[in-house]
């Protein structure tokens, strides 16, 4: 089939193989070209692996450390008149790679909030690697069934504590306008923190080490974004913000647990890039177009293989990492420090419907947000049949 796509509001409903076969090979040419550092790991497990950053560290881990990877995400396969979700396509192409480069790759698909996928994970260490010494966490999602109750919770994109009006962009209708988003009550609070806290983070690395699959002095961390003033009316002083404060509890609480092993936790910020989680949440459109203005001028701006590259050489793996007053490990300093800021605050006060696309990059967002469903890219001929039927 001629494979186009088909966007509907903040995503994309399909996606092509080769652009996200393309996409892979881009990341994979960045770190063979750039080398890496620090205690190369050598089994690592990315818990969330087929996009964006979970994606980036399993290439990393694979193509710069030469590490064996297992990987688990939650794809839709292809069929005849439908194609594969992009990260299906992803793991595609990294499982391709990795085997020509002689890599071992193997990724099990299903939820990773349940039992049964952390029992299967649990016995492919066993028979393939015998103990992991790396735990990737990047795992997105709107909902999640607690595996021990059968309860499912949603996570809600809401303030804490009062109603919070600001501008927005709406890709759908090429519209920037005011959005006011209402207090979320103490119920929806909770339920976000169960969906995108670091509970599911404590309940894996305590299962892996139950079972004796975790290395000692293994590292584990997860994945956040705390962003500055402008995204944290719906960031760090909203309902997400009530989630990730509990991933530095979650932190704190393994490096507690487990501090005979000499297992580190952390948690690691990265800066705002396009993602299928950002596009969906208000603000963060109009934010990043700018900040990728801003970025791209000062020559700074990277995307998910500088950023991931940059984290595991100068942070995660290094001997003894600088981190921040809370223990994080941050990687989003040029974008939240206080210059930048600046020319990004300036720019937001500025934006108007009628000059949004002089201001911004949305011209770049909206590549990067091609790209994540492996469109956009010049190298790819989207005018060919292609076959949407690829396997691992």
């Amino acid at each position: 089939m001629v494979i186009q796509p088909k966007i509907r509001g903040f995503i994309c409903t399909n996606a092509h193989p080769l652009g996200c076969a393309a996409n892979v090979q881009q990341q994979i040419d960045y770190v063979k070209g750039h080398p890496v550092q620090g205690q190369a790991p050598k089994n690592v497990l990315v818990l969330g692996c087929s996009t964006g950053y979970g994606l980036a560290s399993r290439i990393v881990s694979a193509f710069g450390y030469g590490a064996k990877t297992l990987g688990v995400c939650f794809e839709k396969e292809p069929s005849d008149r439908k194609t594969a979700t992009a990260g299906w396509y992803n793991t595609a192409a990294f499982h391709d790679k990795a085997k020509a480069a002689g890599l071992y790759a193997r990724t099990l698909n299903g939820d990773a909030f349940s039992n049964e996928m952390k029992a299967e994970v649990i016995e492919a260490i066993k028979q393939d690697l015998g103990q992991v010494d790396l735990v990737i966490y990047s795992l997105a999602s709107p909902r999640r069934t607690d595996p021990n109750t059968g309860e499912t919770y949603k996570s809600t994109l809401k303030p804490v504590g009062k109603a919070y009006t600001t501008k927005t962009y709406d890709t759908d209708k090429d519209l920037v306008h005011e959005v006011t988003l209402e207090p979320a009550n103490e119920e929806e609070i909770q339920n976000t923190v169960k969906v995108m806290g670091g509970e599911d983070w404590e309940m894996w690395i305590d299962a892996l080490d139950k079972a004796g699959v975790l290395a000692d002095g293994a590292k584990t961390t997860a994945y956040t974004y705390i962003g500055k003033e402008l995204t944290w009316p719906i960031y760090g002083h909203a309902t997400i913000g009530k989630a990730k404060e509990d991933l530095d509890r979650a932190a704190a609480a393994i490096n507690s647990e487990f501090a005979g092993k000499h297992v580190k936790a952390y948690v690691s910020s990265l800066k705002a890039l396009v993602t299928q989680a950002s596009s969906a949440i208000p603000v963060m459109p109009l934010y990043i177009s700018l900040i990728y203005k801003v970025m791209k001028e000062e020559g700074t701006h990277e995307g998910c293989i500088e950023q991931i590259h940059g984290l595991f050489s100068e942070k995660l793996l290094a001997e003894n990492p600088q981190m921040d007053e809370m223990k994080r490990l941050r990687m989003d300093g040029k974008e939240t420090n206080d210059a930048t800021q600046a020319k990004i605050k300036a720019l937001w006060e500025q934006v108007t419907q009628d000059n949004f696309h002089d201001l911004s990059d949305y011209k770049g967002y909206h590549q990067e947000f091609l790209h994540l469903f492996g469109f956009g890219f010049d190298n790819v001929d989207y005018g060919a049949d292609v076959d949407p039927m690829v396997n691992w």
